[in-house]
């Protein structure tokens, strides 16, 4: 089987899960205990802290360490606007500004804030999926509580502006969030030189384990906890520490930091390898997304003509694992609002297609990926509605 879906999960690297065996062995104390059990998984906790914050180059105090980036998401959101309605005059709901290109996991509680009196601004992204910097400019005013735009989209894999929209939210003394879940371990990330209040991170996104992942919060930050109890993570998230899932992402942190020159230049060579092929022995194809401010590993096409959930299934068929857009989205059975906002035609947007490139795939895996691609895209069109429309060739 070949996964080119690495953007809806990555593949726990062999190294990670060695790193976790012993704390879903015999190391499985309560990391609250204080007996030895529990001082131990304390250590092994603070240990990754550490790890996580140094692929960030965040001090170990500034990680919350979560359940994933929708968590972290959340929690960014749903913890600064909370203690920005505290802090406003006269009962006075303040404003979030965001873009239309956000995952569901900043658009869900962005609508949930909008229901409780919240004035949430969605700011429009060009055809190549890049917010406007003088559009973000004229939506601030002196209600804005908090700005939050992905670093790099997990459809098409743009990469934003992000040190310029943190130095205009700093100017204004806003806090800026930023959902680095598909950058993170993909390209370099310096909370420090970008100049983020707020950032996202999900181990499953770089080879460490599902279900955790951290928010950076900038010492100063001030957020109000949405997960009570015992009072972890110093009462910003509450709940017994998953001591193993710890371990593992700290683990996969350290080997993302110590491989990440090679890790990117490996995986961005197969794309634009990927990205030639396509284009060059598949007529009627386009690339979307910025082709330069782009993630390393991400290739968005559409292919005119073709349904793009028949391509993942036909594909499916020759051994290659693929996707349409965002994993977390397909439950939904809606539209991609990724490309809508990019204005993309009904007709462009179904014929869209996501291949994500990881550090175990091979060029031989390309090459087989891209001669089946083109079959499946011959056979799609033979009898495609469209195909008048669009002319093509009869080795198309």
């Amino acid at each position: 089987m070949i996964y080119l879906d690495n953007a809806a999960s990555t593949p726990i690297h062999r190294d990670v899960l060695t790193a976790m065996m012993p704390y879903l062995e015999e190391e499985h104390g309560n990391p609250s205990s204080l007996h030895r059990y529990g001082r131990l998984a304390r250590k092994a906790v603070e240990k990754a802290r550490k790890q996580i914050a140094l692929l960030i180059n965040a001090d170990p105090s500034e990680i919350l360490i979560t359940s994933g980036g929708t968590e972290s998401n959340n929690t960014a959101l749903m913890g600064v606007a909370s203690m920005a309605l505290k802090m406003s005059k006269d009962n006075f709901c303040p404003d979030v500004i965001t873009s239309q290109i956000e995952h569901d996991a900043i658009l869900e509680p962005c609508k949930k804030l909008a229901q409780d009196g919240f004035d949430v601004v969605y700011l429009p992204v060009d055809s190549l999926g890049v917010v406007d910097l003088s559009e973000l400019k004229s939506k601030i005013s002196t209600g804005t509580c908090l700005v939050s735009i992905m670093s790099g989209n997990n459809e098409v894999g743009t990469v934003q502006q992000i040190s310029e929209i943190a130095a205009l939210c700093n100017k204004h003394k806003i806090p800026f969030h930023t959902d680095a879940v598909q950058a993170v371990g993909k390209i370099p990330i310096d909370v420090k030189e970008l100049g983020v209040d707020l950032l996202s991170i999900s181990s499953h996104k770089l080879y460490g384990p599902k279900g955790i992942g951290a928010l950076y919060i900038k010492k100063g930050t001030r957020i109000d906890p949405i997960i009570l109890g015992g009072g972890q993570e110093h009462g910003l998230r509450s709940g017994t520490e998953s001591v193993a899932n710890i371990v593992g992402f700290g683990k996969a942190c350290e080997m993302a930091r110590n491989n990440l020159s090679a890790n990117t230049n490996f995986v961005a060579t197969l794309r634009d390898i990927l990205i030639d092929r396509v284009l060059r022995d598949i007529p009627q194809v386009t690339l979307n997304g910025d082709p330069i401010r782009r993630l390393p590993h991400n290739a968005h096409f559409t292919f005119l003509g073709v349904n793009g959930e028949d391509l993942i299934l036909k594909l499916d068929e020759h051994g290659i694992a693929a996707s349409t857009g965002s994993a977390c989205s397909v439950n939904t059975q809606k539209a991609s609002h990724v490309l809508q906002a990019m204005g993309f035609s009904h007709e462009q947007i179904t014929g869209s297609l996501r291949l994500t490139i990881g550090i175990f795939n091979t060029e031989e895996e390309i090459t087989q990926t891209v001669s089946s691609l083109t079959q499946i895209v011959k056979e799609l069109r033979s009898f495609s509605p469209f195909k008048t429309k669009y002319s093509f060739t009869p080795d198309a």
